[in-house]
């Protein structure tokens, strides 16, 4: 390798490190795996500064929670300050107008810059869907980074509407990259925004056939849904590479996307965060180089990435071992199970031989398919015999069968208790919209919720468990309620019970999967945010006049304010602890309650509890029957590995010249980008005749 960079890392080539879905306090409090993704962070920034990169570039999910730990952020930052800081100089340069780039954050330019820092290895980072901006400033953990000079955070659209990716125009030498990057947004709106044209992603003037294109998405790649995904086919042809995160799969060598002409990577995740066969493809992240619109991708396996392998036995096939008629069959079945295991143990410490980097114990998964008749065992007593030499010795059995046809399926009640009755690492994956669709594909037999769908019901949960938007299911509910009443009422249906759910379930099936749908979850989320916000006033103003005891409630979880508010919890208006506190004991104020998303109705004296999802699903099921409405309802890529002795070498990466929407659009950027050098493109023109692509059709 140092061979390979002596001939070509000159003043004109770019060397980025690129990698994804780190995922940093994944199972931080396992005793086994908690150290992981710190480890392997690690190692991944230990790379950039022995390789001597320009710079790092990450595709989002740096933290596997939206809220991280003071022990992940203080990890992060620890390695970030270690491997990030330093003399190096750095030879590239931006020529773009950073105040566009990174608009949203109060220190408008990147941290290599400033005059108060020391960066060696600039990091440029989007956001992925864990650890996506949230609250009502809309900031994120990675915004928090970036604020103390560590991290670059770009590709951030705060417009629900349409996005305008504005890029970041790097230049070494002669060689210039235009970066373009997008945090993670909802697929279904993304995927809608594609479709009705409101994704513009904007080129520079100058040269714009001169620039090496690259776009950083963090989005489905694969398809879950209908519309719960992003085609490649959607991104535009200009592209010469496209590096895709949230696809945990790690499928780093670049594959060419023949209708669009751009070279997709997909680094995958740096850890095991599901115990599924995409994660056991051994994990890479790349060194990718640039020199004018030549590139090379160098991929380079983790040392540090804790060993996973997993196997499928179907029963049926093992005629000749057993069958369930046979006697003592379950105990055969085990000894066949446990043979199995061995054998996957006794490859992990083969292959961990002679790597002492590599933790010492394997996550191991068989997956026992006991169609035809055959029965399950415990699977605690089975794991116990593992118990010292895997790293997820609770779920390394997991038993499945096929599906059998549904037929008369009786209506039963919705069993809360049987979504969380599965093993641990199933729990730990849950999303809240898939626990929202099983939710409704059950409730869905009893007609219950039938004025929601899905999708909105999922966002407005998903508001109330990550983002503490305490009223955003109530809210949605009320304001889908007065919707549905407005539309009985113009529609002038028959007061019939037959007549009423039909038409509900028209208006209902009428809104599923469009912009509707999502303008009234954004407006139950403003309407939550705006009695909180009274709630905080009312609270400020009525304590700040009367100091009776009596009218603080003894049930709440929040502290009271006083007046005047006195620093306790440090938490702004929620204010202090109130000096009348210590004579009550742990009397907390429903007035702070109605502060942080209360609805703020004036009355501080009853008690506001504190619910769970489930108290907040049976709730909501309960007044849903009791409402007023009836039934409340690069055209060649060289690729090589880091152990290879081959020469890096160049392959020229043609695209065509296409002019598309430019930065003009908006006056700012346009101003600002001639500024610095850039001149933008005023309008777009048409497509200029190409042998190689004139018989593809004009996309929009």
């Amino acid at each position: 390798m140092a061979s390979a960079g002596s001939t070509v890392d000159d003043e004109d080539t770019f060397k980025i490190l690129i990698a994804t879905d780190i995922h940093l306090g994944y199972l931080e409090k396992d005793a086994i795996r908690g150290n992981d993704t710190f480890v392997t962070f690690d190692e991944i920034m230990k790379q950039a500064m022995q390789n001597e990169v320009d710079f790092v570039l990450l595709g989002g999910d740096l933290f596997h929670d939206n809220k991280p730990s003071r022990k992940t952020m203080h990890s992060c930052m620890e390695v970030m300050r270690k491997y990030c800081m330093g003399d190096r100089p750095i030879i590239f340069e931006i020529i773009s107008d950073q105040a566009v780039n990174f608009s949203h954050s109060r220190f408008p330019w990147v941290n290599y810059l400033d005059d108060n820092l020391n960066i060696s290895i600039p990091i440029f980072s989007v956001h992925g869907n864990h650890d996506d901006p949230t609250g009502s400033d809309g900031l994120c953990a990675v915004d928090l980074l970036s604020c103390a000079g560590l991290v670059n955070h770009f590709g951030r659209s705060r417009s629900v509407e349409k996005v305008e990716i504005s890029p970041v125009l790097l230049q070494k030498g002669d060689t210039r990259i235009a970066l373009y990057g997008l945090g993670s947004i909802p697929d279904e709106r993304l995927y809608r925004m594609f479709v009705n044209n409101q994704v513009t992603m904007l080129r520079p003037r100058e040269d714009e056939d001169g620039w090496f294109n690259l776009f950083v998405i963090h989005q489905n790649r694969s398809k879950h849904g209908a519309t719960n995904y992003i085609p490649e086919q959607f991104l535009d042809d200009f592209l010469d590479l496209v590096v895709w995160g949230h696809e945990h799969e790690c499928k780093i060598a670049p594959v060419r996307n023949e209708q669009q002409l751009f070279y997709v990577t997909q680094p995958g995740s740096s850890v095991i965060t599901s115990l599924s066969p995409g994660e056991a493809v051994k994990k890479h992240i790349g060194l990718l180089r640039v020199k004018g619109k030549k590139m090379n991708l160098q991929k380079i396996p983790l040392q540090t990435v804790r060993q996973f392998f997993i196997q499928d036995v179907v029963l049926s096939d093992y005629p000749e071992l057993f069958s369930p008629e046979q006697p003592n069959t379950m105990l055969k079945v085990q000894a066949f199970c446990q043979e199995k295991v061995e054998e996957m143990l006794e490859e992990a410490e083969r292959e961990r031989l002679g790597n002492p980097q590599i933790p010492e114990k394997p996550l191991i998964r068989l997956r026992v398919d006991y169609s035809g008749g055959f029965e399950v065992f415990n699977t605690m007593r089975f794991s116990q015999k593992f118990v010292d030499k895997v790293a997820n010795p609770k779920d390394i059995l997991h038993f499945v069968r096929h599906r059998e046809t549904k037929g008369n399926i009786k209506d039963e009640d919705v069993d809360f208790e049987a979504l969380f009755s599965r093993p641990t690492s199933e729990v730990l994956q849950l999303r809240v919209e898939d626990l929202v669709k099983e939710y409704f594909q059950t409730a869905e037999k009893n007609v219950q919720l039938s004025l929601l769908t899905e999708q909105g019901m999922g966002k407005a949960v998903q508001e109330f468990v990550d983002k503490e938007e305490r009223d955003a299911i109530e809210e949605l509910i009320n304001y889908q309620l007065e919707k549905t009443q407005r539309y009985l009422r113009e529609r002038r249906v028959d007061a019939t019970e037959e007549k009423i759910d039909e038409e509900i379930r028209q208006f209902r099936d009428s809104k599923r999967n469009t912009a509707e749908e999502d303008e009234e979850v954004q407006e139950a989320i403003i309407r939550a945010k705006a009695h909180r916000d009274r709630g905080e006033t009312a609270r400020d103003d009525d304590l700040g006049l009367s100091d009776d005891p009596a009218d603080i409630a003894m049930e709440s979880d929040e502290e009271p304010s006083s007046a005047p508010p006195v620093r306790g919890r440090g938490r702004g208006s929620r204010g202090g602890r109130d000096p009348c506190a210590s004579k009550r004991g742990r009397a907390r104020g429903a007035a702070s309650r109605s502060g942080r998303g209360g609805r703020g109705r004036g009355s501080l004296s009853s008690p506001v509890k504190t619910k769970s999802i489930m108290d907040v699903f049976q709730d909501v099921s309960q007044r849903s029957t009791r409402g007023k409405t009836p039934k409340s309802y690069a055209e060649e890529i060289t690729i090589e590995d880091s152990d290879s002795d081959e020469d890096v070498s160049f392959l020229k990466s043609s695209r065509t010249k296409q002019k598309l929407p430019s930065l003009s659009d908006s006056k700012r950027a346009s101003q600002s980008q001639s500024l610095k050098g850039v001149c933008i493109d005023e309008d777009s023109g048409e497509d200029e005749f190409d042998p190689f692509k004139g018989s593809r059709k004009q996309r929009r």
